[in-house]
């Protein structure tokens, strides 16, 4: 049986992550109270017609207090019961999140008439650190649409296999922030840079035209050989380590161009290595 519990912050995105799980076929329940997990599981495990079964559980902060400090225990308990346990963890900046309660006008759940929308997000942290701190792989998505989740969902978290783990690799701006679920970051702001041709500025990684003037500069060439040397490496190590997933992060300055390349030529490299490999890139419209 393979069990991934889906939390973090209210307006993170936990309810479209439980759709898409579902639409691939995993049975999902929202809100569970945690204490009620290992029970739920018990039972499951007891019914032979169960044993396959992939279950999806949302669990945030409308649980009881003092509750989701169990969660750690309890989910070592489950796991030494044979199930495959992934904690995933969504969060997005407090600007954002403020941003989109002001857009939907949503109440937040722990709002009340004397804690008001700041004070709710800070609190709601605090009580959710039990589960990001063990969590198998934290998302921010503050900047991905709809379409970029649920393209990270289904093609890191739906194909995994215990034996495999799954890499994700991301081109992103410096311009804006580094990535915080990074596991590396490369800078190739050292690069020769597309943005400074007339006619390739407003053009990205992705146009054939700026990747004929990337593949035309030796340093490119170089930085790509390097950190792909560098990754054939130690991802090896890693997944001897029982590692789940893995995020290795591109930056150039505004994450247009440079960094687009790179990740779509490191993603087509490894993708003929390794079985779950998918490219991201958090600064380009879907």
């Amino acid at each position: 049986m393979r069990l991934v519990i889906v939390s973090g912050h209210s307006g993170s995105g936990k309810t479209s992550a439980l759709n898409i799980l579902e639409d691939v076929g995993f049975t999902c329940i929202d809100n569970l109270p945690a204490t009620l997990l290992e029970h739920l599981i018990g039972q499951l495990n007891e019914n032979s017609n169960h044993q396959d079964l992939n279950i999806a559980v949302g669990i945030d902060a409308r649980n009881l207090v003092g509750d989701l400090n169990k969660i750690p225990e309890i989910l070592k308990s489950i796991g030494r019961d044979g199930v495959d346990v992934d904690v995933i963890f969504l969060y997005a900046h407090r600007a954002d999140l403020l941003r989109r309660y002001s857009e939907t006008r949503r109440r937040h759940p722990l709002s009340t008439d004397t804690v008001g929308l700041k004070e709710a997000i800070k609190l709601e942290k605090e009580m959710l650190s039990p589960i990001s701190e063990i969590a198998d792989r934290s998302v921010d998505t503050s900047q991905l649409t709809l379409h970029q989740l649920r393209d990270l969902i289904k093609n890191t978290i739906v194909p995994r296999q215990p034996q495999h783990m799954s890499i994700l690799f991301e081109s992103f701006g410096f311009k804006n922030r580094v990535p915080s679920d990074s596991d590396f970051v490369f800078d190739v702001r050292c690069l020769p840079n597309p943005y400074w041709k007339a006619q390739l500025k407003n053009k990205t990684g992705e146009d054939p035209d700026v990747i004929e003037f990337l593949e035309s500069q030796i340093e490119i060439a170089s930085m790509l050989a390097d950190i792909i040397g560098f990754l054939t490496r130690w991802i090896p190590q890693f997944q001897s380590n029982n590692r789940s997933y893995l995020t290795i992060s591109i930056g150039c300055t505004g994450g247009q161009h440079r960094s687009v390349y790179l990740a779509n030529r490191l993603h087509e490299h490894f993708s003929g290595v390794h079985p779950f490999v998918q490219v991201a890139h958090k600064e380009l419209s879907s």
